[in-house]
């Protein structure tokens, strides 16, 4: 028996009477604990009776920790005086003198947390690992329950608890994470806890192990890996500098900071040019910051204001140098930057004085710095690491690019509106026909804005026609091509087309500028217009589209519809025609054109939409100004997608008493009497001040009808916001302006009624033509 690892006698009845000190060591039970035990309470299986004296073979024996161990045993009797047994002496060899049994050795010097813990969360043994993680001695955990340690430690004791009852139940494994704060003894780690059941010989869970080991590095990489993902959709969701900032700070307070600061350098927020990074006491405006704890420590300077790095400041050097800059205590440059902070704003010296660790990184995109990022942290918390400074680092690119994004727009869009104000009417031209109003909302959203546009274009004989357009797609290039359509429209309404054929002209015009950029696509292809002419001396309008929504019409009842109008293909289409609609219209009546951005948005309606347009047109206002904004603040989405421009105008009419008409012979004899008649009607309005060069205009004009139109021909004269002169013929011929030679008896006709005259043309009409002349009312 010298030579067994442990040894113990029983006696007949299978009670033990003898313990080695190897027994000891193998079971854990002191000799005191087994002696006097029945042998049996020591296995982990039951054992027929006698079996001890014929045991040649492995048993399971049960340690004082719970566990159950297989053990190779060998029972021998003991004879007594008269050759009977009177005991037995059991033994333990080691199977292998060369490989000696190191299964408690082996859980003992494990590198990993190991524990064993009964079925009420006792500790049953702990390792020499797990001891030096709890800072006590074995006799101090022994018998002690997890969640009190677990406690102390600063770790999660329901989720232990939980997890293990789970594994009790269940009889299945766990396996999750736990972090430990930075004030916990354990310090700011990561753990990864597996519990597994421990069966007794009846297959019974009769203890839980479990084992731990620290995962801090996997951990903060898959949290690095995540908050980059995160922050490729959480940074830059809209095209603004200020929120771009805000949305960092987000990201790094207070996961990995406990303050956080954005400073952008000043041309960044407007629209100019970047300018070369200044040198010395740099003023920076401060954007965005945020702390763990609310209102501490107090900002030195808000939001908004200019905040001035010294040079020896991690912010400053971060610019400087195009680099990150980590700092802390004891670094001279760090402890000259908080005495200066500290006489700046002393009230937040203490915390100061709690900083670990600060880290500054600056803002670049394309090459270009916009500003520096600072994260703070103060004590218990680590001071920052290179894997800190390379996440934060991530960030701050990301950020840097959706700022200059955010930049560039701001820029875009300060260009692209400066072009369309200019380009867009501010001031409407003085005319009788109608009263008008009208809105134009440039788009929000990042597409930038659009190509909508509106005009008002005063005609002759008092008429006036109301155009809008939308041109497709946003940013400058729209902008550019909404100018040129306008200008088109322009030129085109000067020489007094019908509505029907200036939109055929300015198709043909949108089809040779697509032809003349080489097949590319540009933006005037797919462009809608609206161009409506309003008569008050009939009181009629006349309207055609090239793709664009019908315009609403209120009548002075208070009866709203749509026009129904056939609207024809977006210009640039080419090769379909235009149809015209006439309507009359009774005075005070209001007419709202509009563009699609009104009405349309994605998820709306547009027979809903149309319904609320028709609805607010009809809501009490005491004027179209005051009706413009009831429209729109009824109709327009929230945040509008495309651009915004509507235009209501109030028709007027002129009544018979402004308005007269002859109808006049072909017969140069009665050109005389056609004078006297327009005398008599100037004296009968009181305008006698304009007698003689009405009775030239009308002299040369009725003439020239005579002698070169053919019948019939008409003399109207209107009193309006000017005198006007109109005579018509069946002639299509449109006259012109030539010089006359110093001997020609003619020619000079039209020459005088363009110098008596303020304005003077010609247009076309279905039977022939009509001249007419303006000239200024006589002042009163």
């Amino acid at each position: 028996m010298e030579h067994a690892s442990a040894a113990a006698t029983l006696d007949v009845h299978g009670t033990v009477t003898g313990w080695s000190e190897g027994a000891r060591r193998l079971t854990g039970y002191p000799a005191e604990e087994a002696v006097g035990r029945s042998a049996r309470e020591l296995l982990a299986q039951e054992v027929p009776p006698g079996a001890v004296s014929a045991l040649s073979g492995t048993v399971l024996l049960r340690r004082r920790d719970g566990s159950a161990v297989p053990l190779p045993l060998r029972g021998r009797a003991l004879l007594g005086a008269a050759g009977t047994p009177s005991g037995y002496a059991v033994t333990v060899e080691p199977p292998d003198e060369r490989t000696p049994c190191l299964t408690g050795e082996t859980f003992q010097q494990a590198s990993l947390s190991m524990s064993v813990h009964d079925t009420r969360q006792r500790y049953l043994r702990v390792n020499d690992t797990a001891r030096r993680a709890l800072g006590l001695p074995e006799e101090d955990v022994i018998g002690r329950r997890l969640p009190e340690t677990m406690d102390d430690m600063g770790a999660n004791g329901p989720e232990f608890v939980r997890h293990m009852r789970q594994v009790v139940d269940t009889g299945r494994p766990a396996r999750y994470e736990i972090c430990t704060p930075a004030s916990s003894p354990l310090g700011d780690h990561a753990w990864t806890i597996e519990m597994w059941p421990v069966r007794d010989a009846s297959d019974e869970v009769a203890a839980v192990a479990v084992a731990g080991f620290e995962s801090t590095e996997q951990h903060r990489a898959r949290q690095r890996l995540a908050l980059l993902n995160e922050a490729a959709t959480g940074i830059g969701t809209t095209l603004d500098v200020v929120r771009t900032a805000e949305e960092l700070i987000q990201f790094l307070v207070p996961r990995f900071a406990d303050f956080a600061g954005v400073d952008l350098l000043d041309w960044v927020l407007g629209t100019g040019e970047p300018f070369v990074v200044p040198t010395g006491d740099a003023g920076l405006r401060r954007v965005a910051h945020s702390a763990t704890t609310e209102g501490f420590p107090r900002a030195s300077v808000h939001l908004g204001e200019i905040d001035v790095h010294p040079p020896s400041s991690a912010p400053q050097r971060a610019l400087r140098e195009g680099r990150a800059v980590r700092t802390g205590p004891g670094d001279p440059d760090f402890d000259r930057w908080m005495r200066v902070r500290n006489e700046q704003a002393p009230y937040n010296r203490s915390y100061r004085e709690r900083i670990c660790s600060t880290l500054a990184v600056p803002l670049k995109a394309r090459g270009t710095t916009l500003g520096v990022v600072l994260a703070v942290r103060t004590t218990p918390q680590a001071p920052y690491a290179d894997d800190d400074t390379v996440l934060v680092e991530e960030l701050a690119s990301r950020a840097a690019v959706c700022v200059d994004n955010a930049r560039r727009f701001a820029r875009e869009r300060a260009t692209a509106l400066l072009l369309q104000h200019s380009l867009l009417p501010t001031d409407l031209p003085g005319q009788m026909a109608v009263e008008v109003a009208h809105r134009y909302l440039p788009s929000v959203s990042a597409a930038g804005i659009g190509g909508d546009w509106f005009d008002v274009i005063p005609l002759s004989g008092s008429r006036v026609a109301l155009v809008v357009g939308d041109v497709v797609g946003h940013g400058i290039p729209s902008t550019a091509t909404m100018g040129r359509l306008c200008t088109a429209v322009r030129t085109l309404a000067d020489v007094d087309l019908p509505p029907d054929e200036l939109l055929t002209h300015l198709d043909d015009l949108v089809t040779h500028l697509a032809a003349d950029d080489d097949g590319e696509e540009v933006a005037e292809l797919g462009a809608t217009c609206l161009y409506t002419v309003y008569d008050p001396v009939s009181r009629r309008l006349t309207l055609a589209a090239a793709g664009h929504p019908a315009p609403a019409v209120v009548l002075p009842d208070g009866t709203t519809r749509l026009v129904p109008m056939t609207a024809g293909p977006p210009l640039g289409v080419g090769g379909l025609p235009f149809e015209a609609t006439e309507l009359l219209l009774p005075e005070g009546s209001v007419v709202a054109l509009y563009t699609d951005g009104l009405l349309e948005d994605r998820g709306r309606d547009i027979d809903h939409s149309t319904a609320e347009l028709c609805r607010a047109l009809t809501a009490p206002a005491h004027s179209l100004e005051a009706l413009c904004d009831t429209v729109l603040k009824a109709v327009m989405p929230e945040e509008p997608s495309d651009d915004v421009a509507l235009l209501l105008a109030r028709t007027r009419a002129l009544g018979a008493d402004r308005i007269r008409t002859w109808e006049v012979l072909s017969d140069p004899a009665h050109v005389a009497a056609t004078r006297r008649s327009v005398l008599e009607q100037l004296a009968e309005w009181g305008l006698d001040e304009a007698a003689f060069v009405t009775e030239l205009v009308v002299s040369e004009l009725v003439t020239n009808a005579i002698r070169y139109g053919e019948p019939p021909i008409q003399l109207r004269l209107i009193r309006d916001s000017a005198l006007i002169c109109e005579v018509s013929d069946g002639s299509a011929t449109s006259p012109h302006l030539r010089r006359a030679h110093a001997y020609d008896e003619g020619g000079r006709g039209l020459l005088l009624v363009a110098q008596l005259t303020q304005r003077w043309g010609s247009r076309q009409t279905g039977s022939g033509k009509t001249i007419w002349a303006e000239q200024p009312l006589p002042a009163r």
